[in-house]
């Protein structure tokens, strides 16, 4: 939308005389105050996300011309792009909404496994009722033995309903059930099983030696899982909602501990640290927008096509291996052989800082969850 400028050549904020559109003592833009709702609009998103022009003329250098953007912007030549720092609150914005709706098809398989789970499952529990509780050449010890080996094979729907027939009149036996999916455990998840209440609980535990007993930090765990118990959730729930929450605040961290370990993996180049962090940036930036466009892709492709998917994100991630390899020769200015492996130890190394602030993240929403 076009812009609409004063014919004064007075600023309205300070008063000096301009010379052009913008003051050169305060920088304020010389536009008309008597504008229409649509251009104020207008300005407002456009002052707020610099995308007048600034943002689609960074998105060129970004996508097809890896390493260039940094260059650039280290140059001084910067007034043409979009500030790194805004241009990542808002990509990870994106990126972060996306990711965790996730695409239809792993919906639509999780639904799939769920459906297929529920048509055996009528078939296993009349197996197991008529294997165990109906066979007259078992007696009643021998059928709690094997009930009990079965207590971690059977799945949690089937177990519900072999221990309702057994309070209509089978043996007393009860096969295990638990709330957690797809093998996920978390501490306590033992105790909540045994014990019906923290009160119990605690009760067994004054009944044990001193070694034999949960330190306090223990303890606190597993009332964490009683009252998740009680409120109707469950660990994975708990542990994956609070990782939803901070996984943006963890990524936004990270970007100085990357520019670190760029720093000492390229010390030769004697770059600042703040030309690391730079790159840092705009590489994430890449990254998060790439992958965006990749689920947007998967989200619109039919279920039927599972081979176009699967070939989709191989092709997603040479393309990223191949961008962050080029950037940084673009950027380091380093040899091919020593470029690769300077990759090797930075993802090494990135990796651990990684996994180490996601399992902090997850600790930390474990202890202070409600």
């Amino acid at each position: 939308m076009k812009k609409h400028y004063r014919k004064e050549n007075d600023c309205l904020n300070c008063g000096t005389i301009l010379e052009g559109k913008f003051c050169h003592n305060c920088g304020q833009e010389n536009l008309e105050m008597k504008e229409s709702f649509g251009h104020m609009l207008n300005h407002a998103i456009s002052d707020y996300f610099h995308f007048d022009y600034q943002f689609f003329h960074t998105l060129r250098p970004l996508f097809f011309k890896p390493g260039h953007l940094t260059n650039e912007y280290l140059a001084g030549r910067r007034a043409q792009y979009l500030h790194p720092v805004k241009m990542y609150i808002f990509i990870s914005l994106v990126f972060f909404v996306f990711f965790f709706q996730g695409n239809k098809h792993e919906n639509q398989k999780v639904k799939d496994e769920k459906r297929s789970e529920q048509k055996g499952n009528k078939k296993d529990k009349t197996a197991t009722n008529k294997g165990i509780y109906s066979n007259l050449d078992l007696t009643v010890e021998q059928k709690k033995a094997i009930a009990e080996k079965l207590k971690a094979y059977v799945p949690d729907t089937i177990a519900k309903e072999i221990n309702a027939d057994i309070e209509k009149g089978s043996p007393k036996v009860k096969v295990r059930e638990t709330d957690n999916e797809g093998g996920f455990t978390f501490y306590g998840d033992d105790n909540v099983d045994k014990f019906s209440t923290y009160d119990d609980y605690l009760a067994n535990q004054t009944k044990l030696s001193a070694k034999d007993r949960d330190n306090m930090l223990e303890r606190y765990l597993v009332k964490k899982n009683y009252d998740w118990k009680n409120q109707g959730k469950n660990a994975k729930e708990v542990l994956m909602e609070g990782f939803k929450h901070n996984a943006p605040k963890m990524m936004f961290l990270l970007l100085p501990l990357f520019a670190l370990i760029l720093k000492i993996a390229f010390w030769k180049n004697h770059k600042l640290y703040v030309e690391h962090i730079i790159y840092a940036i705009h590489l994430h930036c890449y990254i998060f927008l790439f992958l965006t466009v990749i689920i947007l892709l998967n989200m619109l492709l039919p279920d039927s096509w599972e081979t176009v998917t699967n070939i989709l994100q191989a092709a997603a991630n040479i393309t990223i291996i191949w961008y962050i390899y080029r950037s940084l020769r673009v950027f380091y200015k380093r040899s091919r052989w020593r470029t690769v492996s300077k990759i090797v130890g930075v993802s090494i190394m990135y990796t651990l800082g990684f996994s180490l602030s996601a399992l902090i993240i997850l600790f930390i929403t474990a202890i202070t969850s409600v």
